[in-house]
């Protein structure tokens, strides 16, 4: 098995790699194009996560092995108490695996759905955190690119979480970006008209979260 870990400190032994064997599968709680999601917990310090399988015939069928490549490479920098936070990725011969945050507060879309109304003083404290994750983004050179209801997570004491990374970018030097990515209505206007000598930046994001 291959094996990978982020930047942030190891709870287990540095010499180990961490891999499937490491995990209990408590149950599983989502099912995805490229696979599932369970909850688990890690047998050594008996924390609990969500570890994401994704098939790899399912990735090259679809042109997505670079993505989730992409994706990974991303997370593995990146830590901050609003996004969902990448702690172990490894392989076998039929999957990839990301182990997660573990946040079973559902998403932001499942509680507008069931006509949730939020009190103001929640959305400027959801506004709040999330400008706070999006700052820390940019200061990474990152744009999300994909800022929506559907990827904010709450926890179970109602804090939000940025995820998902499959799209996003990172760029360097001020420069722009100009090819057409994210969900259409979320998506800034200078996103559309971009073009080779025109892109678009940082504030594509803050349009998604206005």
């Amino acid at each position: 098995m291959g094996a990978n870990t982020s930047s942030k400190s190891p709870i287990y032994d540095e010499n180990e790699d961490v891999t499937f064997d490491h995990f209990e599968i408590l149950r599983a709680i989502g099912k995805g194009s490229f696979g599932k999601v369970c909850i688990v917990q890690k047998k050594d310090t008996k924390k609990m996560y969500a570890m994401k399988y994704m098939n790899k015939q399912k990735c090259v069928e679809r042109n997505e092995v670079r993505n989730v490549f992409k994706e990974l490479q991303i997370m593995q920098g990146l830590e901050h108490p609003f996004l969902v936070n990448l702690w172990y990725s490894f392989q076998d011969e039929e999957d990839m695996f990301m182990v997660v945050d573990l946040l079973l507060g559902g998403d932001l879309r499942y509680h507008l759905q069931q006509n949730v109304r939020f009190e103001e003083e929640t959305v400027k404290l959801f506004i709040c955190e999330l400008a706070l994750a999006l700052d820390y983004l940019q200061s990474r050179n990152i744009i999300h690119r994909d800022i929506k209801p559907d990827n904010v997570l709450l926890d179970e004491e109602g804090h939000v979480h940025v995820t998902d990374f499959n799209i996003a970018t990172v760029i360097t030097n001020d420069t722009q970006v100009t090819n057409i990515a994210g969900t259409k209505p979320y998506m800034a206007p200078e996103m559309f008209t971009a073009t080779k000598t025109s892109g678009y930046s940082y504030a594509v994001d803050w349009w998604s979260l206005g």
